[in-house]
């Protein structure tokens, strides 16, 4: 069965002119692309279109757009892919029904797994860096703000001992995403301390290069969390 030809906005004609040069190498990361009016004036359309068609890139994060400068492809990285998200991300958690416990469980998936490779994989400056950040994050206790940061690099760290700089990243834009989540569960009364004792039962099991303890630490780290979280809710809704 034929379909109809769909018409297409002019200004999706230019953006995907402008990705297949991207992709082809014409424009290198970090190089400039030529300006509005080169644009305009190379593909015969008006300034609304290029702009939009600029605009729709940056919200890709294929290229940045900063005032006053002409558009600059970026280098593609795990971060801006991440942060690419961030803002629909935060909307999904807030407004879907169900979508912070799916959260939820993605990370114990994720995070189990990471420590799992960084048992097998982690170095003796990787394990000293790990308790390095627990006794840091032990001093901290005091100051709200630097907790949750501390506890944020905690799992940040072991993800990135796997070598794999995607881990870290989605571990990373993952506590950013639900921070208000974490935050009334990290400074619940009394999970300071908890927080911190199963973290170094987490390094024990890594520096013992166990890697089924260290998935198992962290899984049972997390779930109290959630556990936690769902006792913190169920308060404050009775």
């Amino acid at each position: 069965m034929n379909e109809p030809i769909r018409r297409r906005k002019i200004f999706q004609e230019v953006h995907d002119r402008l990705m297949e040069r991207i992709r082809s190498g014409a424009f290198q990361p970090n190089a400039q692309l030529p300006s509005e009016r080169e644009l305009m004036e190379e593909y015969g359309v008006g300034r609304p279109a290029v702009r939009e068609a600029l605009q729709a890139l940056h919200r890709s994060g294929v290229v940045e757009i900063v005032h006053g400068e002409r558009a600059r492809v970026v280098v593609p990285t795990a971060e801006r892919l991440m942060s690419q998200l961030a803002t629909g991300a935060m909307h999904l958690l807030r407004t879907q029904a169900g979508a912070l416990e799916h959260f939820k469980e993605l990370r114990v998936f994720l995070e189990t797994g990471t420590a799992r490779l960084a048992a097998e994989r982690a170095s003796e400056e990787d394990i000293a860096k790990l308790r390095l950040t627990i006794a840091r994050h032990r001093a901290a206790i005091a100051n709200a703000e630097r907790f949750i940061e501390l506890d944020n690099a905690f799992h940040r760290e072991i993800a990135g001992i796997s070598g794999n700089p995607i881990f870290p990243s989605i571990v990373d834009a993952m506590f950013q995403w639900a921070s208000e989540y974490y935050r009334s569960l990290v400074r619940a009364p009394g999970a300071e301390a908890l927080t911190l004792a199963e973290h170094e039962r987490i390094v024990d099991a890594i520096a013992a290069h166990d890697p089924a303890g260290a998935a198992s630490a962290m899984e049972a780290h997390l779930n109290r969390a959630n556990k936690l979280y769902r006792q913190i809710i169920t308060a404050s809704t009775s």
